[in-house]
């Protein structure tokens, strides 16, 4: 659905994107992911059509942003940081105007209250925007962002600034779009897209450095792939029978952590997945499997390696 193909953008001597490849197929929910002055906002203007790059191109559904962008823009949905909503306007107002703005050839009316009834914003309708809290502002911009029906959603931090309920409500609205549309989601808040996104692009100093799943990543990126576990049971007994387990490395306690309650690291084989056997040993013994972990790095750790200088680029096994 999105080709980037070795998007470079420079502004003099500075290079804002180096290299940048990439594509998108439809209908995938895929977070972008960088510190501040990345590139994220630069790579989703060229991809919208606002900048144009300094070489490279982008297609989206097969058109060229540059040299067919007014089929290319029909395509695209685009709710900027701060959305572009005129707080003297109601509700009704800005979405008439909007869609007038935008050309949109679907039937006005229905249209506009599908899309309200989509996003949940029929009870402001008639509200003047300046009013309306920061969660239904947003609900408004995401609802300026599907008229026309586009098949592909860009998002730019959408659950900046609210409060829990708000961002769990714009959370499960992107999960209910990513039916239908294919979404890049920009944002700052790790586990919003590790919830929300099936698959990782991050960016920086100008340069992809990951393309992945997030379970993909934290796997690949981490070291260390024990099972931390708590079991009920006899310490050494358990240890044994942990050993004799098929596909099992190493094992070793760490001692009672409750009583009665021990907590083991078991290492398995690479690329085998024990839990399920060592799910089944516990229940044949009798002993109650309290927690189990694994020792994955989280996103946030992944992020913060890949970022930070200490890591090199992560091999990116979504890139074409």
């Amino acid at each position: 659905m999105i080709e980037v193909n070795h998007l470079t953008k420079r502004y003099g001597t500075n290079t804002a994107l180096n290299d940048v490849s990439f594509s998108i197929e439809k209908g995938t929910i895929v977070g972008f992911l960088g510190p501040n002055g990345a590139g994220k906002s630069t790579t989703m203007n060229i991809i919208t059509g606002y900048l144009s790059a300094s070489s490279g191109t982008v297609t989206v559904g097969g058109f060229d942003i540059l040299d067919e962008a007014n089929e290319a823009k029909k395509l695209i949905g685009y709710l900027p940081e701060f959305p572009p909503l005129y707080a003297d306007m109601t509700v009704r107002e800005y979405l008439d105007f909007m869609y007038g703005l935008k050309k949109v050839k679907l039937p006005k009316e229905k249209h506009i209250k599908e899309i309200c009834r989509l996003v949940k914003i029929e009870n402001v309708y008639n509200r003047l925007i300046a009013n309306l809290s920061k969660g239904y502002k947003q609900r408004v911009g995401i609802a300026q962002a599907l008229l026309g029906n586009p098949p592909v959603l860009i998002l730019d931090e959408p659950t900046v600034g609210l409060d829990p309920k708000q961002i769990i409500e714009i959370r499960n609205l992107i999960k209910t779009l990513g039916r239908n549309h294919t979404i890049i989601l920009s944002s700052h808040i790790l586990p919003e897209v590790q919830a929300v996104c099936e698959r990782i692009l991050i960016i920086n100093n100008g340069t992809l450095v990951a393309d992945g799943t997030p379970d993909g990543l934290s796997h690949d990126l981490s070291n260390d792939h024990s099972l931390i576990i708590r079991v009920d049971g006899p310490e050494n007994e358990v240890l044994h029978a942990i050993k004799a387990m098929d596909h099992v490395v190493d094992v070793h306690s760490f001692g009672e952590k409750e009583p009665s309650v021990y907590e083991f690291a078991v290492e398995g084989e690479p690329n085998t997945d024990i839990r399920r056997d060592l799910f089944a040993l516990m229940t044949r013994n009798g002993w109650p499997l309290l927690a189990m972990r694994n020792t994955d790095l989280t996103l946030e750790d992944v992020f913060l390696r890949l970022t930070s200088g200490a890591q090199g680029s992560f091999p990116k096994k979504g890139r074409k």
